[in-house]
């Protein structure tokens, strides 16, 4: 499997673009603005998309890329998501109001778009690929995503604060090689942090002690102006596990 960071950033401006990580040529995983540096026929390609949470900088270019592609393909693009992440979606963005809903165009037969609700825990196996809700815990319902080859895996947090359920499941994990972990706030800022439910340098910290399998870990959702000093403090308390900032276009392969 090869998994493309698209956008990983904490907002826009520059070269920066909100989250979205495409897996190998057909799957998303979040929807941000990095969707936008697709081409069109990278766009057509894609017939899955895995939404960790419904706010904006992890949904908005879903419209845009069933809008642009929908019409050129012959069957929907299917969005996997929580059922409460679904409703949200279905209330909020694809309701004529927002944006058209796509589940009935042109007709609710044939449509552009289709749902398709998960569970933590319930493995979405696409041609032998494994993708795995995981726990998060964030202002909205939320999960993370486990991304598993058979070879090696992938672990991405999502959005994400203090998260004791989600470790004992990634340390069971035998083949885990990478950890993408968010870190949204410097340390001036953790009380923003808190009550947002993201995660500071302290807070990430003290969840990286939970981790008992030796991964490479990646720190995403970074914002502009904040992102060096940010990964400074990270570094500081958690050098020993040598940290690494995620970049856009950062290519895994497992």
């Amino acid at each position: 499997m090869r998994l493309r960071i698209l956008g990983c950033g904490g907002g826009i401006g520059g070269d920066s673009d909100t989250t979205s990580m495409l897996v190998d040529s057909d799957i998303l995983i979040d929807a941000g603005t990095g969707v936008g540096n697709l081409t069109l026929d990278e766009l057509r390609c894609i017939d899955h998309i895995f939404i960790t949470h419904s706010h904006l900088d992890h949904i908005v270019f879903i419209p845009f890329l069933v809008d642009t592609v929908g019409f050129m393909r012959q069957k929907p693009v299917t969005v996997y998501a929580t059922q409460a992440t679904l409703d949200a979606l279905r209330k909020h963005l694809f309701n004529w109001h927002i944006w058209p809903d796509f589940t009935k165009i042109p007709d609710a037969r044939s449509p552009y778009m289709q749902y398709e609700a998960v569970s933590e825990g319930e493995v979405v196996d696409l041609d032998g690929r494994r993708i795995t809700p995981l726990p998060a815990n964030h202002v909205v319902p939320s999960v993370g995503y486990l991304v598993d080859s058979g070879n090696a895996s992938l672990v991405f947090t999502g959005d994400t604060t203090t998260n004791d359920a989600l470790w004992p499941v990634v340390n069971t994990i035998h083949n885990l090689k990478y950890l993408i972990i968010e870190a949204a706030f410097c340390e001036k800022k953790k009380e923003i942090a808190i009550r947002s439910k993201h995660l500071c340098p302290s807070l990430l910290c003290a969840e990286l002690k939970k981790l008992k399998c030796k991964v490479e870990i990646y720190i995403t959702h970074l914002r502009q102006g904040e992102a060096d000093l940010t990964m400074r403090e990270i570094q500081v308390c958690a050098e020993k596990l040598n940290p690494r900032r995620l970049m856009k276009n950062d290519v895994f392969e497992f």
